[in-house]
């Protein structure tokens, strides 16, 4: 009967003994930053930030005319000057914007036209036109050479 050898008369190579493995980055070991909520615990959990409605596209100081769009009431806004009623544009104008589909809302002293999701893309791009066409007009009857004006 052969006896059984003592680990120090074992050869190295026919070592039967396990080395430890080494520490792996997700080894559940405490980290520095163990206090944050984990990324599961943070789903719905997110504060949204609420841009301002509504909002300004283009502004026009010296024909008085702003560009604005409104998200939440799904319509695109020109307003002249403070929208007071000594700032109402010339007949011209006013033509231009019918023409174009926007009505006169006298609550919010605004001349509006409403975005429908299948063509928004397409309404916002009419919009920055006509606001171009407007200011052009006016900065005309004003006598003002027509200039680049920088949105916002």
């Amino acid at each position: 009967m052969s006896r059984k050898r003592t680990p120090e008369e074992q050869p190295a190579e026919a070592s039967t003994a396990v080395a430890e493995t080494p520490a792996a980055a997700n080894d559940n070991a405490p980290a520095d930053n163990d206090n944050q909520p984990s990324f599961a615990e943070r789903v719905g959990q997110r504060k949204r930030v609420i841009s301002a409605d509504p909002f300004g596209i283009a502004h026009d100081s010296i024909a008085g005319v702003r560009l604005f769009e409104s998200r939440q009431d799904r319509q695109m806004a020109i307003k002249f000057g403070e929208g007071r009623p000594e700032d109402k544009p010339s007949q011209e104008v006013i033509d231009k914007l019918k023409e174009a589909g926007y009505r006169w809302q006298p609550e919010n002293r605004v001349w509006a036209h409403p975005v429908w999701p299948a063509s928004a893309m397409t309404t916002r791009i009419n919009a920055e036109r006509v606001y171009q066409e407007i200011c052009t007009m006016i900065r005309q009857e004003k006598g003002v050479e027509a200039g680049k004006e920088v949105p916002f």
